[in-house]
């Protein structure tokens, strides 16, 4: 097994473990352009803005929630891209409901031209990665059911890291 993939050792477990409901809730990016992150999020992605703050920033959501991720300039506007080699946010990650909805999510970002960094089949998930305009690490995903993830025979995680077919992937729109 990796060294990555193996059981936390137990000094590094939790006496007091955190509620298993706590969840991420949302994100905010610093960006350089609202306008641009706009048109990225809600024109590509399919976000619905939920409300904006001038030309300073943006709260935008899947499925009317107040917001799941926000968008601002307050120490941005105009602003780079970190340098390689700094510390920061490396991804965030939307989590789709279904496979046919990655799918979509895919097809949206071919039909805008977004390029991928990468795409994989992780065992429990499948993921595409991609930057968006200010260079922000994205993960798009959906996770398998549970009673599919691998498992070693003592029944630890076994994730891997192999190609996603892409076009196994569209195939789920014909469905």
């Amino acid at each position: 097994m990796s060294e990555l993939l193996r059981p936390m050792p137990s000094e590094y477990q939790p006496q007091n473990p955190i509620h298993p409901g706590a969840r991420i809730g949302h994100v905010h990016l610093k960006v350089a352009d609202l306008d641009r992150a706009l048109r990225f999020y809600c024109g590509v992605l399919g976000f619905q803005l939920m409300q904006r703050y001038g030309r300073q920033a943006a709260f935008i959501s899947a499925g009317g929630y107040h917001h799941h991720i926000g968008l601002n300039t307050w120490e941005s506007l105009g602003g780079s891209p970190p340098p390689p080699g700094t510390t920061g946010l490396y991804h965030l990650a939307i989590l789709y409901p279904t496979r046919a909805a990655l799918a979509d999510a895919l097809r949206r970002l071919m039909a805008a031209g977004v390029p991928l960094d990468g795409a994989s089949d992780h065992g429990v998930s499948e993921a595409l990665y991609l930057r968006d305009p200010d260079q922000n690490g994205i993960e798009l995903y959906w996770d398998r059911p549970e009673d599919q993830w691998p498992r070693t025979p003592d029944g630890h995680l076994a994730m891997v890291t192999k190609r996603l077919d892409l076009e196994s992937l569209l195939s789920e729109l014909e469905t």
